[in-house]
């Protein structure tokens, strides 16, 4: 039988930190507010806004080279990629194929994934697929961000601008009939596409317009339009419902409970959400792990960032139970349950 097990997997996130305070220098905020309503105390951004070199592919470059020398493996081993992200280099094409050039690797498939803070979740969930059919052996499964470009510092911005960091994370899945190594037990997706407007960038797009509009009437662009928005609360409500129901799920398909569980990640969306399902699952500390404090709300990034923290920390050990859910804009949300 075939198994998805994780080889390796690494994480890279840009030198320069940027504090709540720091943030209080550009708007009306302060350090209280943001880790009251978040958590956050801190996060990374690239530390030129308009840094051509340090893009969203360079750090899943970066993360990539990491996780490959923790598998033992080069990239002409690699024969697929998934790059998840939110901010691609540029509108089109995605990163995975700038990915694949970075590394060297052969002319291989590069599969780019738009589903913004699920996106981790749903790469995985593609990549154990075409593991457990045989049709590639190796898959580096990417989540990146560069959020720090993109967002609106101002008072009018502020609800959605202190939440987001950069970062990268990545992973190697690979193909063993191992009896002893790691698998992927359960994954789901889900999506429920009537609230796309509560979480969303609208511009550009084909919707609210392209770039002859950009050119032709600049002045008529708003920045409703060209910056993230987000119904805080809405989101909050539906992410607290979600979570506890993909994580049953993907429990209840391995044939698992929650007191099997060894290790749960969660997307690092918002330290209230994680606490409230941890609360509800019974959860003891020792088995939930939080970066947002450190790191703020990567999307895609978010999971593999922290999956690879919590390994290296010791939190994590071969042969534990790891469970990895995530909720976001879309709506989507989704699980992976795996033995590491």
């Amino acid at each position: 039988m075939i198994k998805s097990t994780i080889k390796g997997i690494g994480f890279h996130v840009p030198d320069h930190v940027v504090t709540n305070d720091d943030l209080a220098q550009l708007m009306t905020t302060n350090d209280e507010w943001i880790t009251e309503r978040t958590g956050i105390k801190e996060r990374r951004h690239r530390q030129n806004r308009n840094d051509s070199q340090e893009t969203t592919a360079y750090l899943g470059f970066k993360a990539s080279e990491k996780a490959l020398e923790k598998a033992g493996l080069t990239a002409q081993d690699i024969d697929y990629i998934i790059f998840a992200t939110l901010s691609p280099d540029y509108y089109f094409p995605g990163c995975g194929v700038l990915l694949q050039d970075m590394l060297g690797c052969d002319t291989i498939g590069a599969l780019d994934v738009r589903n913004q803070c699920s996106g981790f979740v749903y790469a995985v969930s593609v990549a154990n697929a075409f593991i457990k059919s045989g049709t590639y052996k190796n898959i580096l499964v990417v989540g990146a961000e560069i959020h720090s470009f993109g967002l609106d510092f101002s008072d009018e911005g502020r609800g959605v601008s202190v939440i987001f960091g950069d970062g990268a994370g990545a992973i190697v899945l690979s193909a063993t009939e191992d009896e002893n190594a790691g698998d992927i037990l359960a994954v789901n997706m889900h999506s429920e596409g009537k609230y796309a407007d509560e979480l969303c960038t609208q511009f550009p797009g084909s919707k609210y317009g392209w770039s002859d509009r950009m050119r032709k009437e600049p002045e008529n662009v708003t920045n409703k339009e060209v910056y993230p928005i987000m119904n805080g609360n809405f989101v909050f409500k539906h992410a607290v419902t979600r979570f506890p129901e993909t994580m049953q799920e993907a429990l209840d398909k391995a044939g698992k409970t929650i007191e099997d569980l060894d290790m749960f990640i969660p997307h690092q969306a918002n330290l209230r959400i994680a606490q409230f399902v941890q609360q509800k699952f019974g959860l003891p500390d020792e088995k939930i792990h939080n970066n947002i404090q450190k790191y703020g709300n990567t999307t895609a990034a978010s999971i593999p960032i922290a999956l690879s923290e919590a390994i290296e920390e010791g939190k994590i050990k071969r042969g534990d139970l790891v469970l990895l859910s995530a909720f976001g804009s879309g709506f989507t949300w989704g699980s992976v349950l795996f033995e590491y």
